[in-house]
Order: C-alpha cells, then sequence, then structure tokens
C-alpha cells in the first residue's frame, strides 16, 4: 500500500474517532440533540451557535463535567491499552500477547483492591501506586515462570497468564467476602467502569499514556528487530534485555495507571494491533500510530454500546469489550492450531 493512501486511511480513521467520540457526548442517560452538545462544547470559547441559542447551563454542565472527561478518558486508555499490546506483541514474539491476557491488567486490579482494602484510596496515588506494584510483580512472576535459560517459550506464556489471572480473581474474591463494606468498590475495579471519570482522573492517565507512547515510539526500530529474534536485534546493535525491562516497565506503568482509574478493560492491546496489521503490516513505525487511533475507536464503541444497550443503567465497557476481544482471542488460537498442524 502506498504512502498516500495510508496517509488517507490514517486521516480517514482520525475524522471517524472524532465524530464517535462527539457522538458519545450526545449520549448517556439524557440524551441530547447534535445542536445542544455542539454549542456546549463550545461555549467556554464563547461562542454562541445561532442554531443552539437555548442551550442552559445545565446542559452545559452535563456535557463538560460529565461526559467529556469520560469521554477523552476512553480515548486516551483505548490508546494505551492498543500500545501496550503492540508493544508486548513484539517483545514476546507472540500474536495473543495482550496485558489482560497475560495478567497484567488484573495484577493492577489485586493492586486497587488491596489498596481499597487498607484505605490507601484516600491517599495521593494510593491506588495508582499499589496497582503499579501488583502489576510489576504479577509480569515478573510471569517471566519467571515461563523461562528457560535466556528464552521465554510462549505457549508457556500464555498459560502462565490464564492462569495467574484465575489466582487474582480467587484472592479478589476473598477480599471481597472478608471485605463486605468495600465489596462495591472492589467489584467496580474488577468490572472496569468509566462513570465517574473526573478531569483530575483523565490528567492523571493522559500523562502516563502520553509518557508511555513517547517511549515505544522511540523504541520502534528496537520492536521491529525483535520481531525477528534477539540474536539478529543484538547483531543490529539493539541492547535486547535493557529495551525489553524498559518497555515492560512503562508498559505496565500505563495498565497500572489507567485500571487504577477504570478498573479492567481487556482485549484491546489483543484485538486492535491484529486488526490494523491488515492494513498497514507489521511495521512497528506504521502500526503504532494506527493502533492509537484504532485503540481510541475502539474503545470509543465500547463506551457507546455500555451506554445504549439497556438504558438508563450502563453495561460497563470491560464487559463490552470482553465479549468482542474473547472470540476473537478464541480464533487466534484456532488458526495458531492450524498453522501447527501444517
Amino acid at each position: 500500500m502506498s504512502k498516500t493512501k495510508q496517509g488517507f486511511i490514517f486521516a480517514l480513521l482520525c475524522l471517524v474517532a472524532l465524530l464517535l467520540m462527539f457522538a458519545s457526548c450526545m449520549i448517556g442517560s439524557s440524551a441530547m440533540s447534535f445542536e445542544t452538545a455542539l454549542q456546549a462544547l463550545v461555549s467556554p470559547l464563547g461562542i454562541r451557535l445561532p442554531f443552539a441559542s437555548n442551550v442552559g447551563e445545565n446542559e452545559t454542565y452535563i456535557v463538560l463535567s460529565l461526559r467529556l472527561p469520560r469521554v477523552l478518558f476512553a480515548a486516551v486508555a483505548g490508546a494505551g491499552l492498543a500500545i501496550c499490546g503492540v508493544a508486548f506483541q513484539s517483545i514476546f514474539r507472540n500474536p495473543l500477547s495482550d496485558p489482560y491476557v497475560l495478567g497484567v491488567s488484573s495484577g493492577a486490579s489485586l493492586g486497587a483492591a488491596v489498596a481499597i482494602v487498607l484505605g490507601a484510596e484516600s491517599m495521593i496515588l494510593g491506588v495508582g501506586v499499589s496497582s503499579f506494584v501488583f502489576a510489576i510483580l504479577t509480569v515478573l512472576i510471569i517471566i519467571r515462570i515461563s523461562s528457560y535459560g535466556n528464552r521465554i517459550h510462549t505457549s508457556t506464556l500464555l498459560l502462565a497468564g490464564i492462569s495467574i489471572n484465575f489466582l487474582i480473581s480467587s484472592v479478589i474474591s476473598l477480599l471481597m467476602v472478608l471485605n463486605r463494606e468495600q465489596m462495591e468498590k472492589i467489584t467496580f475495579w474488577t468490572m472496569g467502569s468509566l462513570s465517574y471519570i473526573n478531569y483530575n482522573d483523565l490528567l492523571f492517565v493522559f500523562t502516563a499514556v502520553l509518557i508511555g507512547i513517547l517511549v515505544v515510539v522511540f523504541h520502534a526500530r528496537d520492536l521491529n528487530a525483535l520481531l525477528i529474534d534477539n540474536q539478529t536485534a543484538q547483531s543490529l546493535g539493539v541492547n535486547v534485555e535493557k529495551t525489553k525491562r524498559v518497555l515492560l516497565l512503562v508498559c505496565t506503568f500505563m495498565v497500572s495507571s489507567i485500571v487504577s482509574r477504570s478498573g479492567v478493560i481487556g482485549f484491546i492491546g489483543l484485538v486492535v494491533p491484529h486488526m490494523v496489521r491488515t492494513i498497514v503490516g507489521a511495521d512497528n513505525r506504521r502500526l503504532i500510530p494506527f493502533s492509537i487511533v484504532g485503540g481510541i475507536i475502539f474503545m470509543t464503541i465500547g463506551d457507546i454500546l455500555s451506554k445504549v444497550i439497556i438504558p438508563p443503567s450502563e453495561i460497563p465497557p470491560g464487559s463490552i469489550t470482553a465479549l468482542i476481544g474473547a472470540p476473537f482471542f478464541i480464533y487466534l488460537l484456532f488458526n495458531s492450531k492450524k498453522r501447527l498442524n501444517q
């Protein structure tokens, strides 16, 4: 595919992402018209649209204070989780790698649950730090289990991730049983929700994701080399172990930051990179920017569906992404099995 055509597709995807984000601002427990939502969004600029003169302070407050931070958070979270999927799949040379499948998201969720039980949620960054520490520990345990010598066995990696997921789910369930007064808050993290997102949450996660994306973009060529094998990457001047450690640390930081505010939202890092590869190929220099936009679109669609399926109630966005991602994961497993039999 030519660069011109790729540029056109990228611009089109960006436009789709913006339109979906605007649509999400219109959708909620009380639906808003296009004119009302647009007027509310431009009101901080002092602009009054002639076709939306009846928009009051209540509508403006709903859009700017309640819906906009949620919409922007969903976009940032989708971009961050998609980029983590790109990095994990290159580091482990495994198309099935994903922060959720490997248990990183669950580890961060356990950290949030522990912080809630210990009363650390009222502390500055209390939940965030706890989520990060537990997510890092989860990554280290999974790598240790799946490593033999200097190699990480991909099949063992997946089994280790799935096993750790089950173990963490059991521990979280036990914490909820022993701390019934905190059960609702812990359930919030295990299911994933964007209902209570505010601008402070958005700023914290945006900073973490921006730092993470910049680091991953800087290592895009190194990730391409790692896709071949470690020896080839080393011969091309890549410090393999240092690069892996840095990227794993940064991606874990991104995932734990998102989970500490929204709870577990799975499979975005699995689905989006695979869909994007069908358009731009496996070169991470192109895959990364397309995956950022793809993650925004995927997560925004999930958020919209969570609000419209059973109004006025909401389905956790994590359930929507899992309903799409789990069958996709099974499909990839089936394809992997067929290739092994050929």
